[in-house]
């Protein structure tokens, strides 16, 4: 597998990364309540600290040939 198509699926992990922070940001704050709703929402920010830092390597680690 080539260096590019490995960034190509790195980078889609990223992206999936990011859908699902946004997916479970929403469900903490408007669907669920107490423990739950804290608990949700810090794996959802987990989800878009990895995504962020995922998208970051991949933009930032240049062009492949």
């Amino acid at each position: 597998m080539s260096q590019s198509m490995l960034n190509m699926y790195i980078s889609f992990a990223g992206m999936i990364f990011l859908f699902i922070a946004i997916g479970l940001i929403l469900l903490s704050r408007y669907k669920l309540k107490g423990m739950i709703a804290g608990v949700t929402a810090m794996f959802a920010y987990i989800f878009l600290i990895a995504g962020g830092l995922i998208i970051f390597y991949i933009v930032f680690s240049g062009p492949t040939s």
